[in-house]
Formats: C-alpha cells, sequence, structure tokens
C-alpha cells in the first residue's frame, strides 16, 4: 500500500471514498497512526486510521474540482458587475480557518466586484482576533467559518463538546456581538461549517447559521448568504427562503433568523 503523507487527498475506504479529504496531520498512537482530515469540497473535518484511507485517482479530484468551480462560474455569470458602479455593496469580512478556502473565497468575492477581506486564521484563534479586526474593518457582514464536524453523529446533539470547532464559532459570534452592541453596527453574522451547532450559533446573536440537519455544506455556501446580504437594499429584509434555491442542500445546510441587506443605490 502506497505510503499515506500530509496533503495527500485520500478517501475513507470504509465509506466508499464518498468524500474527499485532505491529510491536515498524522499522529501516532497506541493503536497506531490517526490522520486528522480537512474536505477539499465540503467544510468538515474529521478522523480516521491511516489504514483506512486510500489515495483518489487523480481524474476523481479533478472531476470534483471542476464541478464546484463551474457552480462557482455559474453563480458569477448570474450577476451584472457593470451595474456595480451604481451601487455601494455591503463590507464583508471573512474569516475562515482553511486557507486554501480562504484564498478561493477572496477570488470569488473580487470576481463579484464585491468589497471584502478574507483573513485565513485557525478556528480556535478566531474569538481571540475578531474584536479588533472588527475594529479595524468596520465591516456591514461577518463571515465565520472554517471546518467542523460531530464527534458522534447519532447522539449528543446538543453537547458543544462534541462538534469539533462548533465552540470557537460560538465564542466568535459573541465577540463579534459585543462590537456590535458598542457600535450599533447592525452587523450581519453568517457563522458555522459543516454538521455545525446550528441552535447554538443562533443562539450567540448570528443571523444565518449551519447546519440545521447536520449534514454537510459546501464550500461555496457561506459566500453565497454574504453575497445577497451585500447585494440587497437595506430597506429590504432577507429571510433563508430568498436563499435556500441557491444553497447546494437548501435550509438543511444553512438557515437562520435573517437580515436587512447591506447595499444602498448612489443618486446622482
Amino acid at each position: 500500500m502506497e505510503k499515506i503523507k500530509i496533503g495527500d487527498i485520500v478517501g475513507r475506504k470504509s465509506y466508499n471514498k464518498d468524500i474527499l479529504f485532505r491529510v491536515k496531520n498524522i499522529i501516532d498512537t497506541t493503536n497506531g497512526q490517526i490522520a486528522i482530515l480537512i474536505g477539499v469540497i465540503e467544510r468538515v473535518e474529521a478522523d480516521s486510521k491511516v489504514s483506512d484511507l486510500e489515495k483518489v485517482d487523480r481524474d476523481r479530484i479533478k472531476e470534483d474540482l471542476i464541478n464546484i468551480q463551474k457552480r462557482i462560474e455559474n453563480k458569477i455569470g448570474q450577476i451584472d458587475i457593470s451595474k456595480k458602479k451604481y451601487i455601494v455593496t455591503g463590507k464583508i469580512l471573512h474569516l475562515d480557518g482553511d486557507k486554501k478556502y480562504s484564498e478561493k473565497s477572496y477570488r470569488y468575492y473580487k470576481k463579484l466586484g464585491l468589497d471584502a477581506i478574507v483573513k485565513n486564521i485557525p478556528e480556535y484563534k478566531q474569538p481571540k482576533v475578531v474584536y479588533k479586526l472588527l475594529k479595524v474593518y468596520k465591516p456591514d457582514i461577518l463571515v465565520i467559518t472554517g471546518h467542523d464536524g460531530m464527534l458522534k453523529k447519532t447522539s449528543r446533539y446538543n453537547d458543544v463538546y462534541n462538534y469539533r470547532n462548533s465552540k470557537y464559532f460560538i465564542e466568535t459570534v459573541k465577540e463579534a456581538r459585543k462590537y456590535d452592541k458598542e457600535t450599533d453596527k447592525k452587523l450581519v453574522i453568517f457563522a458555522g461549517a459543516c454538521q455545525s451547532y446550528f441552535e447554538a450559533l443562533i443562539c450567540a446573536g448570528a443571523n444565518f447559521a449551519s447546519s440545521p440537519a447536520r449534514i454537510l455544506i459546501d464550500f461555496i455556501d457561506p459566500l453565497i448568504v454574504a453575497e445577497k446580504v451585500a447585494l440587497t437594499e437595506r430597506y429590504k429584509y432577507i429571510t433563508i427562503e430568498d436563499i435556500e434555491n441557491e444553497l447546494r442542500d437548501g435550509k438543511k445546510g444553512v438557515s437562520g433568523i435573517g437580515a436587512h441587506g447591506k447595499m444602498y443605490k448612489i443618486i446622482n
């Protein structure tokens, strides 16, 4: 068997390689080597015995990446960028725990002509830096994401310690709302990743969050929510019903209480 190393794109044999993962780390344990995995397309984190992993065929990797790129290009093609000179869109600050996703997100926002700052910050550091970043950039929209996942899928839905990174997303939302209370910015917040603790994120103060059905969400889902808020006029209120058809799995993956848009038109 070919040796598995950090950075490899792999699938779990016991799951018929249904999800593409990148090997983030490999840990030696008394029960053998354990790999920490992060999704290539989905915002999920998992672990697996290295013995259960197999490198994925390059054609499969290429096909999956092409499919997500097509989704991005189709989404970009739906926006008339020429109209941007007549409007001021909402400003986005996006904190992402995944470096590659951060780079893709930045390119996506720029292709849409959106005013966005994207920072690659590990999930556990996000609560520590969000307040300072909000003070510096003064955004209208905050996206808090990265990778997540449940440790035991069939139980303990209401236990924050059964989620890999939800506790960090929750604390980051709370810190952001402290800033919001001081400034009355009426910040619109999206928070969460795959299988995140949806109810706790909403209770902490997020307008939109993942994942009500504890399913995997697409890399692009948080970007679609941020884009919709940024390109909707301030007097209009956006609900999840306005967005669900653009999300891969609709309200199963993302839901929330809604928010006012953050765009305004330039009057000549």
